[in-house]
């Protein structure tokens, strides 16, 4: 599991090896031991992780092409001429903003290839964040992106996101965690786009409960007890 995973959570480890967590902890302090993994509050992670790519903007942009760009044209019908919307970065916010570029609307964005995928279209508005350049993502993150998104507003945010379970929506990066929980606190709607790997697997730091979610889109692979656990915490899922 570690090998395709950044990162396991307690959580996740007892529902699929159907064991109860005082076993999954004695295990993974003795996969400690041997050097097999590395233990974390909340679980475990390898002890060489899976490897920079699974980061890797140019990397993530060809996988699950298809599902993609399914959820982006669903996605870009939930958004109306004249709107402000918030592009989080990420491969498939990157195929939603694609699909918006014949509409009429002004767009905020951490995201430098959505910047420059949008910067020739003229009934695009487009406002940058400034920040920190992650060379392997390509967004701005950190404080001084966090306090130029504080003093914004807008209509809708549409997010991509490392991981769902139950536990809410989390992800891997620090920064990019601040970033999107005050893209999620300026927003009037969130839209969280996310294909069906990103299911059923935690991550390090806590994004926010699955409450904070108006609309999740994802594709048909998605399994039905996450659209479940999704509905029963007040969110529409659309899957493409």
């Amino acid at each position: 599991m570690l090998e395709t995973r950044d990162f396991l959570d307690l959580e996740t480890l007892c529902r699929e090896l159907d064991a109860s967590e005082s076993s999954v902890r004695r295990d993974l302090d003795i996969l400690e031991n041997e050097k097999a993994l590395r233990r974390v509050y909340g679980g475990a992670v390898p002890t060489q992780p899976p490897g920079d790519h699974a980061f890797d903007y140019d990397e993530a942009r060809t996988s699950l092409r298809d599902e993609k760009n399914r959820i982006a044209k669903v996605t870009a019908g939930l958004i109306e001429d004249g709107q402000t919307v918030i592009l989080d970065g990420g491969s498939t916010v990157a195929a939603v903003a694609r699909e918006l570029a014949s509409k009429a609307l002004h767009i905020i964005t951490n995201s430098l290839p959505i910047a420059e995928s949008l910067e020739a279209v003229r009934n695009i508005e487009l406002t940058l964040t400034g920040g920190y350049l992650d060379p392997r993502i390509r967004v701005m993150l950190g404080p001084f992106c966090e306090q130029m998104l504080g003093a914004l507003r807008a209509d809708v945010l549409i997010m991509g996101i490392g991981s769902v379970t139950e536990a809410g929506f989390s992800n891997n990066n620090t920064l990019v965690v601040g970033s999107e929980q005050k893209m999620i606190e300026i927003a009037g709607k969130v839209i969280i786009v996310a294909d069906h790997t990103k299911f059923g697997r935690g991550g390090l730091f806590p994004v926010a409960p699955l409450s904070a979610a108006d609309i999740v889109v994802s594709d048909r692979d998605l399994a039905s007890e996450f659209v479940d656990l999704l509905r029963a915490s007040g969110v529409e899922v659309l899957l493409a």
